[in-house]
């Protein structure tokens, strides 16, 4: 991940919190100084006490200590809750950054459609909250730590170094023989999660067609693999952590026997050896800690990175100034779109003016193009040349959170939200009663509304079955006309209605002509035709014929009648 530019999104969430780290390592230097009460304590006991057999002398120093240790935990206290806080205001500082990039790249790449990115942020913010990073702030004190053993002796000082400078090895080591196992882990992890909710989301398939097991066998293959790449990193990793405990343990025993041979020759106090081995132990916990907890690292280096390279991939986006509410004039100039994920392109060339207040229905066989046209005159799919304008201005220019008000649209596959009938009709916004009751007139479905086991209070959701898909589809369209939207846009409107359903969408189409909105109409059903002003037929990505509704419809039924022939001598 060290070839993956920092974000400048998450180098100023860095800055943000530039006053907290700064209070961490204040408070680092105060406990690491206060770290060296246990060897300075057991040296005035072993040398002072001992020697004097002065009760007064230890009860003193007893307090004293007792006294320094209070002191020390608290400081800790406060150090773990600024880097709480650190970690709580990086979320705070990305969290929407993070949620609106990923939101961005899942429309632009339908198979990078995964909630990933928000664990990832999850794992940075743990990280920094954990030992790991602590670790991080009492490493710098290790060269003071070896110099007050240098003033013990110089021999445990050199120990001291020698001791740390295996320990750092054995980072190393630790650090190059694991990475590239536990990034491969935690791709291989990721795979397996979006797979996993690809399949929750189509549930009900699964389930109603016996393919669980298969499915799921699919899913545990990928899994294993995670498993076994997990497994073989934590095997190396546990080796290294296991060998850094032994050292240590080793170290300080080794210092302590060090220390003897120089008590013996009389170079060296009994309080010094004991000191020394508690000081010893001081200076390279850091060390081993970083050792142990270098999974979690490499976890939280793995998920910045994945940030990293998402949020350079799909940079913050800039404000526009704010232009006029638009009136509805509609203009697709020479337009060219390639789905996401494709490179054959399916809108080729189209060009066509739609005025204020028109409804223009959009018809051709399957594949097309309607669909994609939709999505780049809604600026869902960007374009590779031309331009889809509003009021003459392109729909880029506009900020989306602006624009999106005056927008309706109802997709082919309906999708509500959590929260209630209200809340999904208002688009989650501040709900006026008022109007969310007459969009839902509007849409021929009040009444249906008011039938339900808590009205417009009723909760619904994506997965919730209280709702049919008719239902779900005509409060989709009471969404979609909520606060009198300018420019509408529907598609297939009218593919799970029944009769009654038409019933009501012809009144709405009817009403929307009165208020002189601009709607599409993407239907296979001619019942709903005969509502527009203008059909545009589209081919193979290309507009066949654009015009009045009555002249389209006689140059269409010409082709066809062209086409027939031909048909019959190929199939003869």
């Amino acid at each position: 991940m060290s070839n993956i530019k920092i974000s400048e999104d998450i180098l100023g969430a860095i800055k943000a919190s530039k006053k907290g780290f700064y209070a961490a390592g204040f408070f680092s230097l105060f406990i690491n100084l206060l770290m060296l009460t246990a060897p300075l304590y057991m040296l005035q006991v072993y040398d002072r006490v001992v020697a004097s057999r002065s009760l007064e002398t230890l009860l003193y120093l007893t307090l004293i200590m007792m006294f320094m240790f209070g002191v020390m935990g608290m400081l800790e206290w406060v150090r773990s809750r600024i880097l709480v806080r650190i970690s709580n205001q990086l979320d705070q500082y990305l969290s929407q950054r993070v949620y609106s990039a990923m939101f961005t790249l899942g429309i632009r790449d339908p198979e990078q459609r995964t909630s990933q990115a928000l664990s990832d942020l999850t794992s940075v913010r743990q990280f920094m909250s954990g030992n790991g990073l602590i670790a991080f702030f009492d490493a710098p004190w290790l060269p003071i730590y070896i110099g007050i053993l240098f003033l013990f002796h110089p021999s445990f000082g050199w120990f001291a170094i020698a001791a740390a400078v295996i320990l750092l090895l054995v980072a190393v080591f630790n650090e190059r023989t694991t990475k590239e196992l536990l990034n491969e882990a935690n791709g291989e992890n990721v795979k397996a999660q979006n797979l996993a909710t690809s399949n929750l989301r189509n549930a009900e398939v699964l389930h109603a067609m016996g393919m669980l097991p298969k499915i799921m066998g699919r899913w545990y293959e990928q899994h294993q693999t995670f498993l076994e790449k997990q497994t073989n990193a934590s095997d190396k990793a546990g080796i290294f952590s296991n060998l850094s405990k032994v050292l240590r343990m080793a170290f300080q025993s080794l210092i302590l026997g060090l220390g003897a041979y120089y008590v013996v020759l009389n170079e060296m106090s009994a309080g010094m050896m004991i000191a020394g081995t508690i000081l010893l132990g001081r200076a390279l916990a850091p060390m081993d800690l970083l050792i142990n907890s270098w999974s979690g690292f490499n976890n939280a280096r793995a998920a910045h990175g994945r940030l990293g390279k998402l949020l350079t991939i799909i940079p913050a986006n800039q404000r526009n100034m704010k232009l006029p509410e638009p009136e509805g004039y509609v203009a697709i100039e020479n337009l060219v779109v390639i789905p996401p994920g494709s490179k054959t392109a399916a809108i080729r060339g189209v060009n066509i003016e739609v005025l204020p207040g028109e409804q223009i229905g959009i018809v051709g066989p399957s594949a097309a193009g309607k669909s994609s046209l939709a999505r780049a005159m809604l600026g869902i799919w960007p374009k590779s040349s031309g331009a889809v304008r509003i009021d003459g201005a392109e729909i880029q220019h506009y900020n989306a959170d602006e624009l999106g008000p005056h927008i309706g649209y109802l997709p082919q596959d309906i999708e509500l939200f959590n929260g209630s009938v209200s809340e999904n009709i208002a688009r989650f916004g501040d709900i006026n009663p008022e109007k969310v009751v007459a969009a839902a007139k509007k849409a021929g479905v009040h009444e249906m509304i008011l039938r339900l086991p808590d009205a417009y209070d009723t909760p619904i959701g994506a997965d919730s079955g209280a709702l049919s898909g008719g239902q779900r589809q005509r409060i989709g369209l009471a969404r979609a006309l909520y606060d009198c939207p300018k420019v509408i846009m529907l598609d297939e409107p009218n593919s799970n209605l029944d009769e009654q359903g038409e019933m009501a969408l012809s009144n709405t189409m009817q009403t929307l002509r009165h208020e002189g909105a601009t709607v599409f109409v993407i239907s296979h059903r001619t019942s709903i035709l005969r509502h527009i002003d203008k059909l545009l037929v589209l081919r193979d990505g290309q507009v066949q014929f654009f015009g009045p509704r009555d002249e389209v419809m006689q140059k269409l039924a010409a082709f066809k009648a062209e086409q027939t022939p031909q048909i019959s001598k190929a199939t003869a």
